[in-house]
């Protein structure tokens, strides 16, 4: 009779044992699924959708492979995401969703303006960094078309908005103007105070020279300029000596566009009008922003 017993016992135990296994399997993986998650850790919402610790390394390496890096750009990271989710959600109020298409040309057009090659970006990005390229193009793109369509009619734009355009633009690269002017080098600075305002170009040559200077008349384009030589002369007035720098003066003798300027007063009016609607369009996604639902779960992306 217990011969009879064993094999029922053996398989009893079997099953017993299976369950035991099951169990432990069962365990194993819950306690897996924590790990799991906290590989993509919540750091913070928008309007009740996550960012997590994953998106942001996504966004610090797109913007690496675009030029920006600094020590806090993890912090900047969150809130390029928070803004892009800010700039969706307002656009879509008007219908403005920018299509697949146009994501990918503009994503072909960034690329160009880089220097880059066709790809770059889908060759150098992961899947999560695709897709939060996408994402940022296409904010960026119906940010652009809120700026035209709602702050852009609104746009006007002082003499003075034009003229520190105009300024900017000369001193950074030079405008294809045709400038006379006199340069006075090693010039002590007792001299230089002795300097006053001329009534002409050969008249501030005369002065130079009776105090014992040496003056060089130059005339160039002003785009041929040196750097420092366009800082000092731009927005300055004709017939007029300039501070001593490096022991050298400057007078403008005379300032003319050339055949190359064409309507280019008409460009520098349209980046003034830009840079006013982008100034614009900053406030307002300032006021977007502190209206949206944004919980920041982890300290080290808090305000100090």
């Amino acid at each position: 009779m217990p011969y009879c017993l064993c094999p029922i016992a053996y398989a009893f135990n079997q099953k017993e044992m299976f369950k035991m296994k099951l169990k432990y399997i069962i365990a194993y993986a819950l306690l897996l699924m924590p790990c799991a998650a906290g590989a993509a850790n919540i750091v913070a919402s928008v309007n009740g959708a996550p960012i997590t610790d994953m998106d942001i390394t996504a966004r610090t390496k797109l913007m690496a492979l675009q030029g920006q890096t600094s020590t806090d750009n993890r912090r900047r990271a969150l809130n390029n995401i928070i803004d892009d989710s800010v700039k969706l959600a307002y656009a879509a109020n008007f219908k403005i969703t920018p299509s697949d298409d146009d994501v990918k040309s503009d994503i072909v057009r960034v690329e160009k303006s880089m220097g880059k090659p066709a790809g770059f970006f889908k060759n150098n990005l992961d899947s999560t960094g695709q897709e939060m390229l996408k994402s940022a193009v296409r904010a960026n793109m119906a940010w652009q078309v809120i700026l035209a369509k709602t702050i852009l009619p609104m746009v006007d734009v002082t003499d003075e908005d034009i003229a520190n355009e105009l300024s900017t633009l000369e001193r950074e690269r030079g405008l294809p103007f045709e400038m006379t002017f006199i340069r006075l080098t090693d010039i002590p600075s007792d001299v230089a105070a002795k300097l006053t305002a001329p009534k002409s170009c050969d008249a501030a040559e005369k002065m130079a020279e009776n105090l014992g200077g040496s003056p060089h008349k130059i005339t160039a384009k002003e785009y041929e300029l040196s750097a420092d030589i366009r800082t000092r002369l731009a927005g300055f007035g004709l017939l007029k000596w300039t501070p001593v720098v490096d022991n050298s003066v400057l007078l403008l003798c005379s300032k003319r566009k050339t055949s190359e300027y064409g309507k280019l007063d008409d460009m520098i009016r349209q980046n003034a009008v830009y840079k006013r609607a982008m100034f614009m369009g900053d406030q307002q996604l300032k006021q977007l922003r502190r209206k949206a639902v944004v919980i920041i779960y982890d300290d080290k992306y808090k305000d100090k």
